[in-house]
């Protein structure tokens, strides 16, 4: 018999996480547009 066990957790999504994860993409995105104008991106909401 095995003396170590595994155990599978499934990541949890929760809407908290989808929330902070969409407000990234929308920064990253914003960043994007502004170095390829050639401004500073603003960091932050």
């Amino acid at each position: 018999m095995s003396k170590t066990a595994s155990v599978a957790l499934a990541p949890s999504s929760s809407m908290f996480a989808r929330l902070l994860a969409s407000i990234d993409r929308l920064l990253m995105a914003s960043a994007r547009i502004s170095n390829r104008n050639g401004d500073l991106p603003r960091f932050g909401l």
